[in-house]
């Protein structure tokens, strides 16, 4: 929920267990106290997408047994070793930083990732500002971080049983042929098309694809978007990684996001959340300043985290 400098202050001061999101200038003032935070200006409310330089965005996380932490690009995988046996760990990761990388490339490999439940975001900026760092914070030693990730560790009771889930928008167009790449990364010249090498932007160019449409990855039986950030050079950017070996086709084309959303989210009996974030390429290509999204609310971010780095998706937690 939206609310002011002042409101926010009050909050910390009451010893409040707090993740915050709102601009690094804003962020960079709150006093010390019990809370996370990262940078972004979007937001999903209950009236509406939202842009705001003023307000931030607070979810209330009414837990006993937490800890806080940050991590570098050479403390990073101990992540999931931090976490508690029975609960959930809200990441926040800086955009471009190395950490950001590190996790997208290698979080699927990190010691029990899998067993433990990872959700989270990646922070940035207002794309239409200047001289703006994507940060994340640790509120309880008042550091703020463009190169560390911050964690927000929370313990639960054995009773209690956390569930993790994703509205994701999209499915594989079957008219798509499949792309596979030869290497990993968040960028390629190359891919195989049904076999065949062929320069990627080239063909994206040739066959006049959308690239507001992501890539969706098989991961084994579940889809797994990959969105384009930018064609430069003759090089294919992406703000996720591909990943050698797994096949990828286009999105089929969506009419109407935020009609797509509302139809997803009505298909959830329960949409009660303890933390739930959207992606700026849905609020952006979609249009969603002043739209109403029922059901879950939080900052847009540059990348969702739902175990691993998600794009275009929104992802939510609850607990049972």
């Amino acid at each position: 929920m939206l609310k002011t400098f002042e409101q926010a202050v009050a909050l910390i001061g009451e010893r409040k267990l707090l993740h915050i999101s709102g601009t690094e200038a804003l962020l960079r003032k709150l006093p010390k106290g019990n809370w996370i935070g990262g940078s972004t200006e979007y937001f999903m409310e209950e009236n509406g997408g939202q842009v705001s330089g003023e307000t931030l965005d607070i979810q209330e996380l009414a837990f006993d047994t937490y800890k806080l932490s940050a991590y570098g690009p050479a403390t990073l995988a101990a992540v999931t070793k931090d976490a508690y046996p029975n609960g959930f760990s809200i990441i926040i990761l800086p955009f471009d930083s190395e950490v950001h990388k590190q996790y997208a490339q290698n979080a699927a490999d990190y010691e029990d990732i899998f067993l433990k439940n990872m959700v989270g975001w990646i922070s940035g900026l207002n794309l239409g500002a200047a001289d703006q760092t994507p940060v994340a914070v640790n509120g309880s030693t008042g550091e703020v971080f463009a190169d560390k990730a911050v964690v927000l560790h929370i313990g639960l009771p054995e009773e209690k049983t956390v569930q993790i889930n994703i509205v994701n928008i999209f499915t594989p167009d079957a008219k798509s042929p499949v792309i596979t790449f030869g290497e990993d990364g968040f960028k390629a010249k190359t891919c195989f098309v049904d076999g065949k090498e062929v320069v990627f932007a080239e063909y994206i160019a040739g066959n006049q694809l959308d690239t507001k449409l992501p890539l969706i990855g098989d991961y084994s039986g579940a889809g797994i978007n990959i969105s384009i950030k930018s064609i430069e050079d003759g090089i294919v950017h992406f703000y996720a990684p591909v990943f050698a070996g797994i096949q990828y086709r286009f999105a089929e084309n969506i009419p109407d996001y935020a009609d797509a959303f509302n139809q997803k989210i009505k298909e959830i009996e329960n949409t009660d959340a303890e933390f739930a974030c959207n992606c700026i390429l849905n609020f952006l290509y979609g249009g969603l300043e002043g739209k109403k999204i029922g059901g879950f609310y939080g900052p847009v971010t540059f990348g969702e985290i739902a175990w691993q780095l998600l794009n275009q998706t929104l992802v939510y937690l609850q607990i049972v």
